[in-house]
């Protein structure tokens, strides 16, 4: 649930991918094509891209001499950037933020910022956090487009600061309790915030309800185990906190379009 930097060659990914953070990604060089949920992307070097992580994505191709960095931002950091309302809206339902307002500062800021996160200093791991927000934050003054170009949504009204510290408390309780047997009366209790309320700002901030975000973290945290040499698929299930096997079959097929045992079977032949 912290913070995840990179900086480096990417694989092509066999299968679509998921997790519940917002991923951000800047080319550094070559060319990459992406297959999002509703749309395709393709990134040159020079663009710097914003989407939400939570909806399957693959990166299909890319050149071989591409280089890529960026971030998985876990929610509590992604609701404290100052972006306008419709805009955070819109990148959780499924929409990419691309821009090539880019330079060269660019380029060795995501090198230090990996550095930092992976430096096991949680001062420069901070400190990366901080300037790369703000470096996030310079979309609102700087040529951006949105991916697929669709009108904005309804967001439910004026977002103010108060309501994203609120989200952001849900958030990091969700992140740190998502395996044991939580609702939304436990996630409203720690924001210190009404249930209904909790439930009204989160839906509105997110497009998720709470129940789909904890089964978000809980499919996120079955996919990465999945991926182990030897998973069983039961032990997956329980492990990641759901109550029953076929729980886990039906919402990791909703998710995934697959199930659990095809998904292992098929990323253990990409690891291959």
């Amino acid at each position: 649930m912290a913070l995840q930097m990179f900086h480096n060659h990417p694989s092509v990914m066999t299968t679509p991918h998921w997790h519940a953070q917002v991923e951000v990604n800047f080319i550094v060089r070559g060319t990459v094509h992406y297959l999002m949920a509703e749309h395709e992307l393709t990134l040159s070097a020079g663009d710097l891209c914003l989407f939400w992580g939570g909806l399957p994505h693959q990166m299909d191709w890319r050149s071989e001499d591409t280089i890529y960095a960026g971030a998985h931002l876990p929610l509590v950091h992604f609701f404290r950037l100052q972006l306008p309302d419709d805009l955070r809206h819109r990148l959780m339902t499924g929409t990419t933020l691309v821009t090539d307002a880019t330079d060269s500062s660019d380029e060795h800021n995501f090198e230090r910022w990996n550095r930092y996160a992976r430096s096991g200093d949680a001062a420069r791991a901070e400190h990366a956090v901080s300037e790369l927000l703000l470096r996030l934050q310079r979309f609102r003054f700087e040529p951006y487009r949105l991916v697929p170009d669709t009108p904005p949504g309804e967001t439910g009204g004026v977002f103010d600061q108060q309501s994203s510290r609120n989200v952001g408390r849900m958030c990091d309780f969700i992140a740190e309790h998502f395996l044991y047997d939580v609702d939304c009366l436990d996630i409203a209790a720690a924001a210190d915030i009404h249930p209904k309320y909790a439930m009204n700002i989160f839906k509105k901030s997110t497009g998720m309800t709470l129940n789909e975000y904890v089964n978000l973290l809980r499919l996120s945290y079955a996919q990465a185990m999945l991926m182990h040499e030897g998973a069983k698929v039961l032990t997956v299930a329980m492990d990641s906190g759901f109550g029953s096997l076929s729980a886990f079959n039906k919402s990791f097929r909703k998710l995934a379009g697959m199930s659990p045992s095809d998904f292992r079977k098929i990323s253990a032949r990409g690891s291959a």
